[in-house]
């Protein structure tokens, strides 16, 4: 017998405990998994058992007490894991609040800068409408506009009451935009006028007032609107910008004699800018 365990060498032992510790985990395993293949790891447990350890150390017990290590260490990194997703969405939330506020302190300077760019705007175009009205007076010798005009000559023609409104504007077509912004606007423009004159006590009523465009002289920049009612009246015309009209209702135009006023209302056609 003493022969018999001299002819075992030591891999064919270390084979026999290898196979055995093999047996006790699948068994282990089986015993906590539903699954009914599960998973053994053997080359790693061959391994051990060639380095010595112990085949206690293989036992239904001890694969227990390694599965609950296991669970426990799964358990820590769950929680770790949440815990980066818990700490990840309020630093989502803090930047997104930061984010905001700046938005809103961005807004607020944005809505300062508008209020002072309206408020100089308010005074520049207030310049170029008087501006407007005095060229209006030099050129064509007539009362401010302001006034509504009721002087009677030798023969009893006089001068139309009118009210007379000039829109001005920016022109954002494409150059603009390009060269100018908000901060730093295009020059305004003349965009339309509205004519509102009174002829309540006209001898022929049948005939409507008209009004004609005249040549200012050698100028192509600005014309002559004179308006023509008929006696008790006499005509009057008025400089203005030497554009082209929108002659639709839907962009503003607007020519009517009803009530004793004849209303004149247009606004320019903007042209898109070509390279």
């Amino acid at each position: 017998m003493t022969g018999c365990l001299d002819n075992i060498s030591d891999e064919k032992i270390v084979q026999y405990l290898a196979k055995k510790a093999i047996k006790r985990v699948t068994k282990a395993a089986n015993n906590e998994s539903n699954d009914s293949n599960p998973f053994v790891w053997k080359k790693k447990i061959e391994q051990e058992v060639t380095h010595g350890v112990p085949l206690d150390t293989f036992s239904v017990k001890s694969e227990k007490m390694k599965l609950k290590e296991r669970m426990i260490e799964f358990e820590k990194l769950r929680k770790r894991r949440e815990e980066r997703v818990i700490e990840k969405r309020k630093h989502d939330e803090e930047m997104e609040l930061l984010a905001r506020d700046r938005a809103r302190a961005e807004h607020d300077q944005w809505e300062q800068k508008l209020e002072e760019f309206h408020t100089k705007q308010d005074k520049y175009r207030t310049n170029i409408i008087e501006s407007h009205e005095e060229n209006i007076e030099e050129n064509m010798g007539m009362d401010s506009l302001s006034s509504l005009s009721n002087e009677c000559n030798d023969f009893g023609v006089r001068k139309p009451k009118y009210i007379n409104h000039v829109h001005t504007g920016y022109n954002w077509n494409s150059y603009n935009r390009i060269h100018y912004d908000k901060e730093n606007p295009p020059p305004k423009m003349v965009t339309g006028y509205k004519f509102d004159v009174f002829y309540p006590d006209l001898i022929d009523g049948n005939i409507p007032p008209s009004y004609t465009i005249e040549k200012d002289g050698n100028s192509v920049e600005t014309c002559i609107i004179r308006f023509h009612g008929g006696l008790p009246y006499q005509d009057i015309a008025f400089k203005i910008v030497n554009n082209e009209w929108e002659l639709s209702r839907k962009k503003g135009f607007k020519c009517v004699f009803e009530q004793g006023i004849l209303r004149l209302y247009f606004n320019f056609k903007s042209f898109r800018y070509r390279r």
